[in-house]
């Protein structure tokens, strides 16, 4: 059976599993979501605030390395449930889009190809995380079986928390350290599911673009009858309609997550490179740095994925003013060719997803957060 959404199985699970997906648990999945990510960061920034007391830097920027993600996370769930039944509305076009292909061959292809791009891409995006907190789990145990004492102290927790009772003792680490690797790798997958989610979108608009192309190079050739323009035309028209909307929806939903998106990496990339500097001097540098590598491909990849979509949005709906401009415009009459200067003048306007509805999401955008990061890296450094 072929391919009939554009959405993979392991986002459309993780977006049941958040309580955005229609008809599923919504009140139990965020009831639980609040608790769970509400308790963790209570007790992060309670380990937050004992490193200010303590004055002890390196811990604390170590600290908010890990915080933050999770802060990030929290803020994307409350703006997805605010905006749940704009989520919908972008669900519906999806289903329209597909129901809309009808029999032609090349519509249908085309969004099979797209749904197995985004579907790979989205097990790929995934399993990055999954992969970056087995290593980054992996180098933490490594870490507490070298300094490993009677009384645990030494020992490093997968997420740095302060505990209102004492869990150095068996079995309470125990059960402390499972808990914490299963929250991690369930916070890890969800992050790599949302960020797999734009990616589904933006190919998805992509494809419905190359639609819309390959419609108006038909809409003036010489195959295209007279009694059918009229609704050739029209279905061009409504299309490319329905790809401005589907993109207005993205933006809506997308602008200020990413705009908090842009903050956070920022400051995380930041925070990794300085651990990893000044680990780098000590007697286990080596751990820290293995244990942070990962981590730090996974935030950067993160931040690229919503720079690349904008991008490549942008990009791609330049498509269509030269498809425009390319149509075979002299083989109709000049009162039926002036569609085509409607499509060039509307498409001038690129579509775009901007940060915030400050500026556009874009490679430049993605470079200037890694040169931002290694500035602020030099001012830790000299306060270090």
């Amino acid at each position: 059976m072929g391919l009939t959404t554009t959405v993979s199985p392991p986002v459309k699970f993780g977006l049941r599993a958040i309580g955005v997906w229609p008809r599923s648990y919504s009140i139990l999945y965020r009831t639980f979501w609040t608790i769970s990510l509400g308790l963790a960061q209570i007790f992060q920034f309670k380990y937050i605030v004992t490193c200010i007391e303590t004055a002890n830097f390196l811990d604390l920027v170590d600290s908010v390395s890990t915080t933050l993600p999770y802060t990030l996370l929290c803020l994307k769930l409350i703006m997805l449930w605010q905006n749940q039944r704009l989520f919908h509305d972008i669900l519906t076009s999806m289903s329209r889009d597909w129901s809309n292909c009808g029999p032609v061959a090349f519509n249908v292809r085309t969004m099979m190809d797209k749904t197995t791009l985004s579907h790979r891409c989205s097990m790929l995006i995934i399993g990055v995380y999954m992969i970056a907190v087995l290593i980054y789990v992996s180098f933490v145990m490594e870490f507490n079986s070298i300094n490993n004492g009677p009384d645990r102290k030494e020992n490093q927790l997968f997420l740095k928390m302060k505990f209102p009772f004492v869990y150095e003792l068996s079995p309470v680490y125990e059960i402390v350290m499972f808990v914490q690797f299963i929250q991690l790798f369930c916070n890890a997958s969800l992050i790599g599911m949302l960020d797999a989610l734009i990616i589904t979108l933006i190919f998805h608009i992509s494809g419905q673009i190359d639609i819309v192309c390959r419609g108006l190079l038909e809409l003036f050739s010489k195959d295209c009858k007279s009694k059918s323009y009229k609704d050739a035309k029209g279905a061009v028209i409504r299309r490319h309609q329905n790809v401005i909307q589907f993109s207005l929806n993205i933006e809506s939903l997308f602008s200020y997550i990413a705009l908090m998106q842009f903050l956070t990496n920022t400051l995380v990339i930041c925070c990794i490179a300085f651990v990893i500097v000044i680990s780098l001097e000590g007697n286990q540098g080596y751990v820290t740095l293995l244990k942070s590598m990962f981590f730090y491909v996974a935030i950067t990849l993160e931040a690229f994925i919503f720079c690349f979509a904008g991008e490549y949005l942008s990009n791609k709906s330049k498509s269509v003013a030269n498809a425009a401009y390319e149509a075979l415009w002299y083989n109709v009459r000049p009162s039926e060719s002036r569609i085509l200067l409607i499509l060039i003048l509307r498409s001038q306007k690129r579509l775009t997803l901007t940060i915030g509805k400050f500026n556009e999401l874009s490679l430049e955008v993605f470079a200037s957060i890694l040169k931002a990061s290694v500035s602020f890296v030099s001012v830790l450094l000299a306060m270090s």
